[in-house]
């Protein structure tokens, strides 16, 4: 490793954020758990036991097997199988990677929208400003779920049947990003009001700098801040929503399950006595929300200059 890249290593070990991270016991815990989540979605195809997709290694005779603990449970089969015979183990670790991919990629796409629609409706003010927040606080008298399901029933009835199974998931991504751009734009858009009346921005106005060029280069970077920490809870918001939809009927296709999915799925026989096709997937999913809500909490607080 160079000279320069070592330093700035240890700049960023020895700064305030690493700091305040090494202190907390929760955030430590968090990390490691979503670390864990994280890990066993992206290697699924690696680490998995089993290969759900394969419909060569399925076998009818293995269904509803119950976990290896318990009576009548297989050692091959650790958390159990489903009403297909598929691992759920591997189901939960392949479902986890849909989850992630719909959550990450929806909250980027309203971030996206929303700090953009933020900065605009901020640094023009007047009639742009007016149209803006109008739109938003329409929005706002809805739920996000309610959107989200609007959203989808509209895609469905313009796909063809034969493709909406293949746009499921960016019409889902689309769905949620849409339901929640709002947020980011009315934070961003207060922090625009604040900052462009700096000095900063005013000399930057006097050499003639054009204004998409000054709120690219000199607004976005100071109003980023509480966008991050947005940003990481609404992660866990966008998994629950994705969650939601799958288990509505309305989400992913049967074909790409989520977490979601595969809770709505076992649902249908946790009172017939294999609780364990749904309490796994619904374990895996609380926790993974629960340790991006946490890690989103202590972010919120390291980066808040008043608690430190």
């Amino acid at each position: 490793m160079s000279e320069p890249a070592a330093a700035r290593l240890s700049a960023i070990w020895n700064g305030d954020l690493a700091w305040s991270f090494r202190r907390s016991p929760v955030a430590l815990v968090s990390a490691l758990v979503l670390f864990a989540c994280v890990a066993g979605a992206l290697f699924a195809p690696w680490l998995a036991p089993h290969d759900p997709f394969d419909l060569r290694t399925l076998n009818l005779q293995d269904a509803f097997a119950p976990p290896a603990w318990l009576p009548g449970g297989r050692a091959q089969y650790w958390l159990g199988t489903d009403d297909q015979g598929r691992d759920v183990l591997s189901t939960i670790m392949y479902g986890t990677r849909v989850s992630l991919a719909v959550g990450v990629a929806a909250v980027a796409l309203s971030m996206a929208v929303g700090v953009s629609l933020g900065l605009l409706a901020g640094y023009a003010g007047g009639r742009v400003d007016a149209v803006i927040m109008r739109v938003a606080d329409v929005q706002l008298s809805f739920p996000a779920i309610l959107i989200a399901l609007l959203i989808d029933g509209v895609a469905r009835a313009a796909l063809p049947r034969d493709a909406h199974a293949s746009a499921a998931v960016p019409v889902l991504i689309l769905a949620i990003a849409l339901a929640n751009w709002v947020q980011y734009a009315r934070t961003v858009r207060g922090s625009t009001m604040v900052e462009k009346n700096r000095e900063y921005v005013q000399a930057a106005r006097v050499i003639g700098i054009k204004p998409l060029a000054i709120m690219r280069r000199h607004l976005l970077p100071n109003v980023l801040g509480p966008v991050l920490v947005l940003a990481t809870i609404n992660i866990a918001t966008a998994i629950i929503t994705e969650a939601t939809l799958s288990f509505l009927g309305v989400g992913v296709p049967p074909t790409q399950p989520s977490l979601g999915t595969l809770i709505r799925v076992g649902n249908d026989f946790l009172f017939s006595g294999e609780w364990w096709i749904t309490i796994f997937p619904g374990a895996a999913l609380v926790a993974m929300v629960l340790s991006i809500n946490l890690l989103g909490d202590w972010l919120r607080d390291a980066l808040n200059p008043k608690l430190r």
